[in-house]
């Protein structure tokens, strides 16, 4: 009986190993199948990318391909200002040559030539400059006509900051000759705020001065009665320089200098 049962459990092994057999051959038949595209449409450009007529393939290694976007951003083509034709071009203010090629002509239409140009004459200046130089607003910039033209360039000082608006000096100057009419004009409007900021300072001085004096005073008091002294003022007397009334306290010596509305 034992040596049935051992030839029966022989027989069964052996087709459980030839089923197995089959099943594997018949899977490695499945992933031998001719690949669907033909050749000349197929290449691998490296080990990871392959690409199969026009598209383009990434082999993840997770057994799926995923296609490349091969989306190119459109180039932006930025067109360059018209030349300056014959009959248009101006001449030069220091030669008196026409401009056949000019920087300041393009930037700030300003009519010298480059051969010209002189970077001691021709500087640039920042807005906010030209502003405390020329006592200028930002519409004699912009809203006067005709607008002055600018230039933009990071700031040399913090690159986080906004970008400088630099000016052609002599345009500014010219504009500021404009507007006041004449440079002894606009340094007499300099001198006349000058002289407006110091006396506002001095003004604000005196008034923080005689509030920190009134303070001082006013927290004195009468210790030996144990409570509060109440002043008993004597008369006012005016003071017309200053325009100013003082009055005098009868029972200590605190005094206060004040002005009545």
């Amino acid at each position: 009986m034992a040596e049935e049962s051992g030839e029966e459990l022989s027989k069964v092994v052996k087709q459980r190993i030839e089923r197995n057999r089959q099943k594997a051959i018949i899977l490695r038949k499945s992933k031998l199948v001719p690949h669907p595209y033909a050749k000349e449409h197929l290449y691998s450009e490296d080990t990871t990318t392959i690409k199969i007529g026009s598209t383009k393939y990434k082999d993840t290694g997770g057994g799926f391909l995923l296609e490349e976007n091969t989306y190119e951003k459109p180039l932006e083509i930025v067109p360059d200002e018209a030349p300056i034709c014959e009959p248009d071009r101006p001449n030069c203010v220091s030669c008196n040559k026409p401009i056949g090629t000019s920087w300041l002509f393009e930037k700030f239409s300003f009519n010298c030539c480059d051969s010209c140009k002189d970077p001691e004459v021709h500087k640039l200046i920042t807005k906010t400059e030209a502003k405390e130089t020329y006592l200028l607003k930002d519409c004699d910039f912009d809203k006067r006509e005709p607008a002055l033209k600018f230039i933009q360039q990071k700031n040399p000082h913090n690159h986080r900051w906004g970008d400088m608006k630099l000016y052609l000096q002599i345009q500014v100057e010219q504009r500021a000759l404009e507007i006041w009419g004449s440079e002894e004009d606009l340094e007499r409007e300099k001198e006349r705020r000058e002289e407006k900021r110091v006396m506002a300072k001095s003004k604000k001085y005196e008034k923080k001065l005689k509030e920190l004096r009134k303070e001082m005073r006013s927290s004195l008091y009468d210790r030996t009665q144990g409570g509060p002294h109440t002043h008993d003022f004597g008369p006012e007397t005016y003071n017309e320089e200053e325009d100013t009334y003082h009055r005098k306290c009868t029972t200590c010596p605190y005094e206060e200098t004040f002005e009545k509305m």
